[in-house]
């Protein structure tokens, strides 16, 4: 690196890093023009994807001009986001307007618009490497200051938020999580009404735990059900609890508080990182698909035991869990659901369906897309397939093993 594009690189890190202490979280666009500047940056554009993962929405300073928000299907910006990569097009008068994806770690938060002149030439290497620095520094900054403020809520959303979705998305772990041996990435549908469906993971070690909950019915009971499920699902992976006891604490805490009139149906199962061994319990929730290739090779259903909160009625205990057992190969990939989604179905009556869901997701998993992308288009898919509005809500969670398609998720 030349010594003074090392010395502005390192003047538009100290700028933003130094500012962000006392930041306002308002004040984000102006931080991140004020940084950027360094680099002979013009004008800078925070874009922040909506709930529903099919607009970007400018992240906009007091004094900025209004801006419409960007199809994410229909946009240059929007080919970055789906892509996870840099896109750079000419701009007025010899300068080049730069579209960077905004990830944390590899979770999609939107992305980064920056004019920069350069008497129209294409931008070099390095600088597009240092750009896309810049964008991943402000996307963790945007994540650490979501926790003080609302103001990024407010550009994020499409449309009002029922409560119990709101309860929902504050339940939820981040999106796409990933690492060279595991790539985790799910969605809740609809952005804005889902109420009973919840997902969460978390990799410890060489184990990665993962669950999908669907409590039973909708609006705010369902959401306080499904919160209950995920947070002693937490504690009891916390506290080291192996699946079957872990399924049947969170069993005894629905049927201490509704009595077993409530339930939750859930699949909670961990994968060995090293080794590859899925080893699940099914709590009465439809079966998780294998995939391998551009095929599903086989249905995980494992033994069902009665939904969650219902299994005192036949004694209860860990004894009520049978732990199913699946070795995967390196690049398998596991689809985990919840009914909402094979259970879609047309005004006419006509269901989405396993078979096509599970062709859907096997053509779009061997598209080379990011795997966030594969899961943004099945639920466009599920979506469409219900003229957008859904009758029930629909969660889907991609888990990769080995599949090397990690190199895909940043810039």
């Amino acid at each position: 690196m030349p010594e003074d594009h090392a010395r502005l690189y390192a003047a538009a890190l100290d700028t933003i890093l130094r500012r962000s202490h006392l930041m306002a979280p308002d004040e984000m666009p102006q931080l991140a023009s004020a940084g950027a500047r360094h680099l002979g940056v013009e004008q800078t554009l925070l874009w922040l994807i909506d709930y529903g993962q099919c607009r970007l929405t400018p992240l906009l300073g007091p004094d900025d001009e209004p801006r419409d928000a960007l199809s994410v299907d229909g946009s240059l910006a929007g080919r970055a986001f789906r892509s996870v990569d840099l896109m750079e097009t000419d701009a007025e008068d010899g300068r080049r307007r730069l579209w960077v994806p905004l990830l944390d770690g590899v979770e999609r938060l939107g992305v980064l618009e920056l004019v920069v002149p350069t008497g129209g030439e294409p931008l070099s290497e390095e600088m597009r490497r240092d750009l896309g620095q810049l964008a991943h520094l402000l996307a963790e900054l945007l994540v650490s200051n979501s926790a003080y403020t609302d103001h990024y809520e407010w550009f994020k959303r499409q449309e009002a938020m029922a409560l119990p979705a709101e309860m929902q998305h504050t339940l939820l772990p981040p999106l796409t999580f990933g690492t060279d041996r595991l790539i985790v990435t799910g969605l809740v549908a609809p952005a804005y009404e889902v109420g009973g469906d919840a997902f969460d993971y978390a990799l410890n070690g060489n184990i990665a735990h993962i669950a999908v909950f669907d409590a039973i019915g909708h609006g705010l009971q369902a959401s306080l059900l499904a919160n209950l499920a995920v947070s002693c699902y937490r504690n009891s992976r916390r506290a080291g609890l192996d699946l079957a006891d872990t399924a049947a604490q969170i069993d005894r805490a629905i049927d201490d508080m509704f009595g077993g009139e409530r339930f939750v149906t859930a699949l909670i199962g961990q994968l060995d990182i090293d080794s590859g061994l899925f080893r699940w319990v099914n709590a009465g929730h439809p079966a998780g698909m294998l995939l391998r290739g551009a095929q599903v090779v086989k249905e995980l259903g494992g033994e069902p035991a009665l939904p969650l909160g219902m299994n005192g009625l036949t004694g209860g205990g860990p004894e009520s869990f049978v732990v199913a057992t699946e070795g995967l190969q390196p690049g398998d990939r596991l689809l985990l659901l919840t009914d909402g989604v094979d259970e879609a179905r047309t005004e006419d009556g006509e269901f989405f369906g396993r078979t096509r869901l599970a062709e859907f997701a096997a053509r779009e998993a061997a598209s080379g897309l990011p795997t966030p992308e594969v899961m943004r288009r099945l639920q466009q898919a599920i979506l469409r397939h219900q003229t957008g509005r859904l009758q029930d809500d629909a969660t889907t969670l991609f888990v990769e093993w080995l599949t090397g398609h990690h190199e895909r998720l940043a810039i």
